[in-house]
């Protein structure tokens, strides 16, 4: 994925400010795809040159906040990106690589790291958690809500199965080399 599909998806949703955008963007589709405000402000800026969003001043606002709205080449665009294909990327995660080292070299000491990242995935999939009951408790739901609740579901797999290697891997590296 890239980022300036993340955003021109974000503004089909509803057009915004690039600070709500930020904002909005930290709160959901971040949790799948990270980007600083300032990367996000950068690619707003680009997404106007190539013509698929607008801006507009607001008035009555210190500074100068801007609203960005989606243009059709921009709806256009992003309905070419979603069905173009795509093969799935391999897992990028130095701790694989780390667990590779360990059983290498033998103990070195990785039960401590594994724990402080085993209580990261905790929480996030407690964060993820308290988003599914507050969003998607309602179980007749549009397609739209059914297919972002499918979106949360993922990352909750994804947490859930970190949850499960890390303590898989706690395990062993209690054992004695």
């Amino acid at each position: 994925m890239s980022l300036p599909h993340a955003l021109l998806t974000a503004l089909a949703e509803r057009p915004c400010s690039g600070l709500e955008l930020a904002g909005r963007f930290d709160r959901s589709i971040g949790y799948f795809w990270s980007a600083t405000h300032q990367q996000i402000y950068r690619e707003l800026g680009r997404l106007e040159e190539a013509g698929w969003v607008e801006s507009a001043s607001v008035e009555q606002s210190r500074g100068r906040k801007r609203n960005y709205r989606l243009l059709p080449a921009g709806r256009k665009e992003l309905k070419r990106w979603v069905l173009e294909g795509g093969d799935p990327k391999p897992v990028r995660d130095e701790m694989m690589v780390r667990l590779r080292a360990e059983a290498v070299l033998g103990p070195v000491g990785l039960e401590q790291e594994m724990r402080r990242r085993l209580a990261l995935h905790e929480e996030k999939l407690a964060v993820y958690r308290q988003i599914e009951a507050k969003d998607f408790a309602d179980g007749d739901a549009s397609r739209e809500t059914q297919l972002r609740h499918i979106v949360l579901q993922a990352g909750i797999m994804q947490e859930t199965l970190w949850i499960e290697l890390a303590r898989k891997a706690l395990k062993v590296l209690a054992l004695p080399g």
